[in-house]
């Protein structure tokens, strides 16, 4: 029996085994992990939103990035619009389809800047063009809306192009954007929520996305199923081949032996054969 379990067959699917049980079970795990981290993101997510609004500089800096803890917290700053240093981010979803968010630095009283997402605007007739995004209201205003962290390559998937017309980018790059500035930029940016004076005509607001936990903890479920049933096969095979090389074996045994009784009579015999009589001498 073990010549069977230890056949090169049997050592293949042993070694599958092997190999994709501790695969699958590592999967669960990780799924189940993602689901746990999605979850305290939308815990995150809900409690900030919640939040009583602060002004901007507590929870941003010149040259520091806002703290992943502090994305959504809803903020306040008071200061004049530059819409001349004006920045479209390409390829933004709105309720019209693809087209720009309205990025517009606010220039406080102590001379340092908040870049703001005023909201979505159509694009033009072709991806080369710059639309006209909706005028800002003059003198000083107070915004508020949710902060948010830099734009990189890394938490966005996005890569940057060349060639693309003046004053468009691909994502809020705070360090490419600081060196471009004719000010210092706090680290974040934020999403327009309100503004007083309220313009007549603006950008359409940006909804709030909101996290959600997926299916993570439904694939780790998956997962461990799957290993379960790898298991379950693998012993399965096992009794079977056990089971066939056994009855293989009984057929043989029981084909070897032999019955008693008289020798077989010669083909064609109708019985015992009978003397042959001798030729008698003929008298003359």
């Amino acid at each position: 029996m073990l010549k069977v379990l230890f056949s090169s067959r049997m050592l293949a699917f042993h070694a599958l085994v092997v190999v994709l049980v501790p695969a699958f079970v590592w999967l669960g795990f990780w799924q189940l992990d993602r689901a746990e981290q999605r979850s305290a993101a939308v815990n995150l997510q809900r409690d900030n939103v919640a939040a009583e609004p602060v002004a901007v500089d507590q929870l941003s800096s010149v040259g520091e990035d806002v703290a992943p803890s502090d994305r959504w917290r809803t903020v306040e700053a008071t200061g004049t619009w530059d819409q001349e240093n004006e920045i479209l981010l390409r390829n933004r979803d709105g309720s019209q389809g693809v087209g720009f968010h309205v990025l517009t630095p606010l220039v406080t009283g102590d001379g340092r800047a908040v870049l703001v997402n005023r909201g979505w605007i159509e694009r033009g007739e072709n991806a080369q063009d710059t639309p006209d995004a909706p005028p800002v209201p003059e003198g000083e205003v107070q915004v508020t809306g949710r902060l948010q962290f830099g734009e990189t390559e890394e938490n966005t998937g996005l890569r940057e192009r060349d060639g693309m017309p003046e004053g468009q980018i691909m994502f809020v790059d705070m360090d490419r954007l600081a060196e471009e500035l004719p000010y210092p930029i706090y680290g974040g940016y934020v999403e327009l929520t309100a503004q007083d004076p309220v313009p007549e005509e603006a950008p359409e607001r940006i909804a709030l996305r909101e996290e959600n936990t997926g299916m993570s903890a439904s694939y780790a479920f998956q997962w461990w199923v799957f290993s379960v049933v790898a298991v379950v096969g693998w012993v399965v095979l096992i009794r079977r081949e056990l089971r066939d090389a056994r009855e293989a074996e009984e057929n043989g045994a029981g084909s070897g032996d032999t019955g008693e009784g008289s020798a077989q009579e010669p083909e064609g015999s109708g019985g015992p054969a009978e003397p042959a009589q001798s030729a008698r001498p003929t008298r003359t």
